[in-house]
């Protein structure tokens, strides 16, 4: 657990380290400040704040995106918000080394999020 991170909405750990491979949990859009706010409005700003939140436990952990070979993405409403997503993820990597990525449309995350992302880091 990374004592700085968000407020886990269920029973797991922030990140788990296994041969040099590092699994980060999906992280919600809350605020670690105010974990009981109401969820930033739109795809856009959630997923800017679920983008710091995975920022806080890679720091956390001593790693940074550069480190992020593979993510996950769901989203709720994948055709409305599939484009405004897109056009925000690129600018958290270096040009020309986005990871890995797979995307899929779900009925519901919790918290009522429009976007949840888990990623693999990995070490050196």
């Amino acid at each position: 657990m990374i004592s700085s991170g968000p407020r886990p909405v269920a029973p797991f750990s922030h990140a788990v380290e296994a041969n040099g491979f590092v699994f980060i949990t999906g992280q919600m859009p809350t605020n670690p400040d105010a974990p009981d706010a109401p969820l930033p409005d739109g795809v856009e700003a959630q997923t800017r704040r679920v983008m710091e939140n995975l920022r806080i436990v890679l720091d956390g952990v001593g790693l940074g995106f550069e480190h992020v070979a593979m993510a996950r993405i769901y989203l709720t409403q994948f055709e409305r918000d599939y484009a405004a997503f897109n056009a925000i993820w690129p600018g958290y990597f270096e040009a020309g080394k986005l990871p890995a990525r797979t995307t899929v449309g779900v009925t519901a995350l919790a918290v009522g999020a429009l976007v949840e992302i888990d990623l693999v880091a990995r070490r050196g």
